[in-house]
């Protein structure tokens, strides 16, 4: 009965960050699709998305770029209440432009949570060697 336990446990508890795939060169992938990132691996990054799985070699990303969009919830302040108007939501957006194993431009773009963004910007800089570009100044204070 605990190795089932164990086993269940071991399952549910997957390496990565929880993501949102927003876009990119991903074939027959729909955007807002649930996706993990993956960046345990020495040399590569995994992306996992709709059942297909992305190796990401390190030294093959080109470019990061990190940015967040902001949109004001005026739906809940109609439906809830006008304090609302002053709250903002803030999604938090990578972009990773890489050459694949046939030496091809692709591009991931995707979405994390506000909690795991700058993990996964430290992680990305170190392993990769590249510095995170910003998209302006409210993500650059966000991600550092």
């Amino acid at each position: 009965m605990s190795g089932l336990i164990l086993a269940s446990a071991a399952s549910a508890a997957q390496p990565g960050f929880k993501a949102e795939f927003v876009g990119g060169t991903l074939a027959g992938v729909r955007a807002k699709s649930s996706a993990r990132v993956d960046l345990t691996g020495a040399d590569a990054m995994i992306f996992q998305c709709a059942g297909q799985t992305v190796s990401i070699a390190y030294p093959k990303i080109e470019t990061l770029e990190y940015g967040q969009h902001v949109s004001r919830r005026y739906a809940a302040a109609v439906l809830l209440s006008p304090v609302l108007l002053l709250s903002k939501s803030r999604q938090h957006f990578v972009t990773i432009g890489y050459t694949d194993a046939e030496d091809k431009h692709q591009a991931l773009v995707f979405r994390l949570e506000k909690g795991d963004i700058r993990s996964v910007l430290a992680s990305l800089e170190a392993r990769s060697g590249r510095r995170v570009e910003f998209q302006d100044d409210e993500a650059r204070k966000a991600g550092q």
